[in-house]
């Protein structure tokens, strides 16, 4: 004959306390599981400069949430794996997640190379998948259960485009990387540059080894173009910088999202005054004025990240922190981890303020930013500045 809780509980109180005996049954069982929150991320390898503060993020505040009583009374539980920005190791890696640690959400994918990797898998499966990686290809078409935190290419395009336009440029050219993002932005912004009555008047490339670029800048100087606008992130944006300098191309140059971090600052040196790019306001913290809704949570996230690791703060770590707050509220909007109503919460997400951005997601739009998220950065005196 079976017992019910009320008999297991009267047991436990009448035979096991007094014997000083864990009252371990009389608590439910699924109590105690954890949420598993599981990560891929390019932790080591070329793309190490997102992956190394992204994890670094979710691991302190995954640390911190569980230091104050973790979410719905239950610890949270992070895996991470390094796939050191390969794609089929990233396949590898959320094939894991998905079959052995059976997590219940997914925060992770530092490029849209592993990102896409997994993207298949995440939908087969019927997992929520937030990603920290930039292409558009990530979330458009919509797929089911797959979401991501950063600006996408095609809106970093038509954010450097308004600025060209504004400073009266109408000739650009472009240089791109090999990369999946890096193809993807290179794209993005062919399309929408007759949009801003910009013209792409040359069009030139370099692989994912090449360590110097200075026959493709030589090209662009004899082009007719106004400003030079480089598709990438990694290594190659900073050598860009330098050989720009080098070359003597005497254009104004702008970079990516894919660069927005003090890194790209120190390895282009002081070739890269008055580079400017779109990014998140978490870089101009400092700058934003008292009444911004972000200034809190990025000047909140930038002091909690710098204490603890001594080292500056990136856009890429701000990603992963959003990816995991918007995961946690729809976990407590839906009561718990069913797949399912985790990821009808995750799609319902509105005025969450993150350090990307107010995010406003919905059945078509599974990132929920729009272009007032970006600001426009330019590189002065070695630091990044606010433009007007």
């Amino acid at each position: 004959m079976g017992l019910n809780p009320q008999s297991v509980r009267s047991f436990a109180r009448r035979w096991l306390l007094p014997l000083g005996l864990p009252f371990a049954l009389a608590a439910p069982a699924w109590a105690q599981e954890p949420i598993r929150i599981g990560s891929f991320l390019s932790v080591t390898g070329p793309a190490s400069f997102l992956g190394d503060p992204e994890q670094k993020t979710l691991e302190m505040q995954v640390d911190k949430i569980n230091a104050e009583g973790g979410v719905l009374g239950r610890k949270l539980q992070l895996t991470v794996y390094d796939d050191a920005g390969d794609a089929e190791k990233a396949r590898t890696f959320a094939k894991r997640l998905l079959e052995q640690d059976k997590v219940d959400v997914i925060v992770g994918g530092s490029t849209t190379g592993t990102t896409m990797a997994a993207v298949p898998l995440a939908e087969a499966a019927g997992v929520p998948f937030i990603s920290l990686a930039g292409a558009v290809v990530i979330v458009e078409p919509v797929k089911k259960w797959v979401f991501k935190t950063p600006h996408t290419d095609r809106m970093a395009c038509d954010k450097i485009f308004v600025d060209m336009k504004a400073r009266g440029f109408t000739k650009a050219a472009l240089i791109s990387g090999s990369g999946g993002f890096d193809k993807s932005m290179r794209g993005e912004c062919l399309k929408v540059a007759p949009n801003h009555g910009v013209q792409i008047v040359a069009d030139e490339t370099y692989g994912a080894a090449d360590t110097d670029m200075t026959a493709q800048l030589t090209k662009i100087k004899g082009s007719g173009a106004q400003a030079v606008l480089n598709a990438g992130f990694g290594q190659g944006p900073a050598i860009v910088t330098r050989n720009h300098k080098q070359v003597g191309v005497n254009l104004p140059l702008y970079q990516s999202h894919g660069v927005a971090s003090k890194e790209y600052i120190k390895l282009s040196g002081d070739a890269a005054e008055g580079v400017r790019l779109p990014a998140a306001a978490l870089l101009v913290a400092d700058l934003l004025p008292a009444g911004d809704p972000q200034k809190p949570v990025v000047t909140g996230y930038r002091n909690a990240y710098e204490g603890k690791f001594k080292s500056d703060v990136s856009t890429f770590g701000g990603h992963a922190l959003d990816g995991l707050m918007i995961a946690v509220d729809a976990i407590k909007a839906a009561g718990g981890t069913d797949r399912a109503k985790v990821r009808d919460a995750i799609e319902a997400t509105k005025g969450y303020v993150g350090t990307g951005g107010v995010v406003n997601m919905s059945a078509t739009d599974h990132m929920g930013l729009d272009l007032s998220a970006f600001r426009m950065l330019e590189v002065k005196g070695g630091n990044w500045s606010l433009v007007k």
